[in-house]
C-alpha cells in the first residue's frame, strides 16, 4: 500500500499570506493557489470571501501542505497539535524558529534539552502551532 501524508491547514482569511510566509521562512514552494471566486464553488462563498483561498498547495523538501480559508462560520482556531519540524543544523533550527516566531507567540523558547540540541514551540502569526526539534546525534 502506498500512502502520502499531507498536512491540511485551515485559516480565517489569511491562507495566501500564510503560504507566502511559509514559502519564504521554510524555503518551500507554493505550487497551487485557487480563490473561492475562481473555483466551481464560488456561489458557496460570501461575496467578501471570493478573493480568499479555496485551496492552496505548498511543498517543503519532501513534505506537502494544503491550506484554505474556510468559511467564516466554520473556522476554529487550531488546538491539540503542533507541526513538528525535525531540523538537522543548529543554524537552520535557529533561523526557522525565529522566522516562525516573527509576530507570533513563543510557547517554549528554542533551547537545549536532554534529547535535543535545540527544541522550541511557537504559535505563528497565523495561529498555527509549530515545534522545532534539532536532535542530538548519538
Amino acid at each position: 500500500m502506498q500512502m502520502d501524508l499531507c498536512i491540511s491547514l485551515s485559516f480565517n482569511g489569511q491562507c495566501e499570506a500564510a503560504f507566502k510566509f511559509y514559502e519564504r521562512c521554510l524555503g518551500g514552494k507554493v505550487s497551487f493557489m485557487l480563490t473561492w471566486g475562481d473555483s466551481p464553488m464560488a456561489q458557496d462563498a460570501p461575496p467578501e470571501w471570493r478573493g480568499k483561498i479555496c485551496h492552496a498547495s505548498l511543498t517543503i523538501a519532501d513534505m506537502a501542505f494544503a491550506g484554505s480559508d474556510v468559511q467564516p462560520h466554520q473556522y476554529e482556531a487550531p488546538r491539540g497539535f503542533a507541526i513538528l519540524l525535525g531540523i538537522k543544523g543548529l543554524a537552520d533550527a535557529d533561523r526557522i524558529f525565529n522566522g516562525l516566531a516573527e509576530n507570533g507567540n513563543v510557547q517554549m523558547p528554542l533551547q537545549e534539552t536532554f534529547w535535543a540540541l535545540r527544541f522550541g514551540q511557537v504559535i505563528d502569526q497565523f495561529g498555527i502551532p509549530w515545534a522545532i526539534n534539532c536532535e542530538k546525534v548519538p
